[in-house]
């Protein structure tokens, strides 16, 4: 696994051991960066289960002033450290070693710009997520919330936690729903 572009471009992570995370394939990663690399630089990024990282990591290459790791295995969150130091974003970067739903009350910014998440597949945390997400303040009309999921995942529901999906990408195996607030009409 390595970071794809920006100024990291090329160099080699480390994973977990073991199937408890999933890293993200190349070419679909490279997929969804190219969908945001235009409102990346300056942005705050949320990685949620980030496993080794490489999402914020990524995200911090292409210019993101700041990204949070949200993980609370403790091999994962060692991979997490070890790669932040490979490329030198320790600065730009804050790991939080918990479960999700603690972790986002630890989350101090205005705004978040992009918050991604790759739960467990056939969990309830993706919606439980998304639950609290649509209660957190840094949390606007603006933040583009990015769910990794399998093709079969049933995310309905959405409109009671105040959000929406605006866009789906399938791939072969998952897919992306890229998800708002829903916009208040004055």
């Amino acid at each position: 696994m390595r970071v794809i572009a920006g100024s990291a471009r090329r160099m080699r992570l480390v994973t977990p051991q073991g199937l408890d995370t999933r890293p993200t394939q190349d070419i679909i990663k490279e997929t969804l960066f190219n969908m945001i690399q235009f409102d990346l630089p300056g942005s705050v990024f949320v990685d949620i289960c980030a496993g080794s990282g490489q999402m914020g990591i990524e995200a911090i290459s292409r210019g993101a002033k700041k990204a949070y790791f949200i993980e609370k295995g403790r091999e994962a969150v060692s991979c997490i450290q070890k790669n932040l130091h490979t490329v030198k974003f320790e600065d730009q970067a804050v790991v939080l070693r918990q479960d999700v739903l603690s972790a986002l009350r630890h989350i101090h910014e205005k705004q978040v710009d992009f918050i991604y998440m790759d739960p467990p597949y056939g969990t309830e945390l993706a919606l439980d997520t998304l639950e609290a997400l649509g209660r957190c303040s840094f949390v606007t009309e603006d933040t583009v919330i990015m769910l990794e999921t399998s093709l079969d995942s049933d995310i309905s529901g959405l409109e009671d936690f105040g959000l929406e999906i605006c866009r789906e990408k399938d791939y072969r195996t998952n897919r992306h729903l890229f998800i708002r607030k829903i916009r208040e009409i004055l």
